[in-house]
């Protein structure tokens, strides 16, 4: 399966998730329910996944991605109103450190909202820039 087909799959399931049980939870919740679904989805899920972070070569601790799926997918997630950028450089920075390429940033706040973030700057197709 492409990346992007394992992405739509994964915002599927958090869309389901959400419109089952709504707004107001703790993102523990959220993360439970998604790890459930995409388990059901048949797809591969490791939940607080903990990844090394290295500073010259030197292990300096570990992050622990809220969701992994397939070993190729990091997914952070939030419960709140309103998402600010620090999430989205946090997402990045993991993704750098834990080598991994692709990564979701899923709030479920009102409603779901998603923003991939990549490990490499990637020019959005029909950009010139």
């Amino acid at each position: 399966m492409s990346i992007d087909e394992l992405t739509e799959k994964v915002i599927g399931c958090a869309y389901r998730v959400h419109n089952e049980l709504g707004s107001g939870f703790l993102e523990k919740v959220y993360e439970n329910a998604l790890r459930i679904e995409l388990a059901n989805m048949g797809l591969d899920v490791k939940q607080q996944y903990p990844l090394p972070v290295f500073y010259h070569n030197e292990l300096v601790g570990d992050y622990y991605a809220d969701l992994l799926v397939e070993d190729h997918l990091i997914l952070e997630l939030k419960a709140v109103l309103n998402l600010t950028k620090e999430p989205e450089i946090q997402l990045v920075n993991y993704l750098t450190a834990a080598g991994i390429d692709d990564g979701l940033l899923i709030n479920f706040g009102t409603s779901v909202e998603v923003k991939r973030k990549f490990r490499q700057y990637r020019r959005r197709p029909g950009s010139e820039n």
